[in-house]
């Protein structure tokens, strides 16, 4: 960051992304909470994304969603952000589709090729097509698989509760699991519901081995940046709303990032729209987190 830049706790508070653009050729950007909540665009995404490509920058969506590509370009053409806006759509769901497809293949990753074929797995809704052209065996019953996976679930909360059971019984008989969905998390129509990125770390902290897919895990961003073309991450930057997924990846990753307060932990920050909270309030939420952002928005905007 320059160095007359307004420094909070080594974050630089800024008002929208065309305060910084031009330091970058490329960027990563996150979808829920940062581009729309799954229904509609936030105020000022589309021109945010816009002046982006309009300024020839390369842009890759990378998205925790379970889901495969095609059915996020869908969804995100559905709600406005057509495929022309950005280079590549990466999702973790495609990255676990990808690796259980490999399984019986040569030169597959050692976790999935000693993966067994019955699958007890966890959908939503719109989830059914999920493994077409994976050869495994989908099973009613737990006790009854070789492995677990992890892909979605409807519930807006209460999700430990309901897959203690699963918890209890993928422990006993050592089943290993897939998380095709890290968040633990996610905005969904304006409103914070939990996801089964918290089943797969509680199954984890118990001592199960879980495979993880998305953000993250170093794995996904080498294909972020084989789609951008670019070499030097100093010219990169992630956008996202999770301190624990987008930023925490970025770190890893060993590019800039910046945080959208008005996601996931606007409650926490006191904010709600396009606004940023106040240095002291920030500086007390960032104090003991691992990680932090580069920059600080309050939305995607330009």
């Amino acid at each position: 960051m320059p160095a007359d830049a307004v420094n909070w706790a080594g974050t630089q508070p800024i008002a929208g992304l065309g305060a910084v653009a031009d330091r970058y050729d490329g960027f990563i950007l996150d979808q829920w909470g940062v581009l729309h909540d799954g229904r509609t665009p936030y105020p000022g995404a589309l021109e945010c994304l816009k002046s982006l490509r309009e300024a020839g920058k390369r842009v890759v969506v990378l998205s925790n969603s379970g889901k495969r590509n095609d059915y996020n370009v869908a969804l995100m053409a559905h709600i406005g952000f057509t495929p022309d806006l950005y280079d590549e759509m990466i999702s973790a769901g495609e990255d676990a589709w990808r690796g259980l497809a490999s399984r019986c293949k040569h030169g597959a990753d050692d976790f999935y090729a000693g993966l067994g074929r019955r699958c007890y797995a966890t959908r939503r809704p719109g989830d059914a097509d999920f493994l077409t052209g994976v050869d495994i065996d989908l099973v009613g019953d737990v006790g009854d698989a070789d492995f677990l996976l992890l892909i979605g679930d409807a519930r807006e909360s209460g999700l430990l509760e309901a897959y203690e059971g699963l918890i209890e019984q993928g422990l006993a008989r050592g089943l290993p699991m897939v998380c095709a969905n890290p968040d633990t998390h996610r905005v969904d129509g304006g409103r914070l519901a939990e996801a089964v990125g918290l089943v797969a770390e509680e199954y984890e902290r118990r001592g199960g081995r879980v495979q993880w897919h998305g953000k993250p895990y170093p794995p996904i961003y080498r294909s972020c940046l084989a789609s951008l073309g670019l070499s030097d991450k100093a010219r990169i930057l992630a956008v996202g709303d999770s301190l624990h997924h987008d930023i925490a990846g970025a770190a890893r990753f060993g590019c800039d990032s910046a945080l959208v307060a008005d996601g996931i932990h606007g409650a926490a920050l006191g904010i709600a729209g396009n606004q940023l909270p106040t240095e002291g309030v920030w500086c007390g939420f960032i104090a003991d987190k691992p990680v932090r952002p580069t920059y600080l928005m309050g939305r995607f905007v330009w």
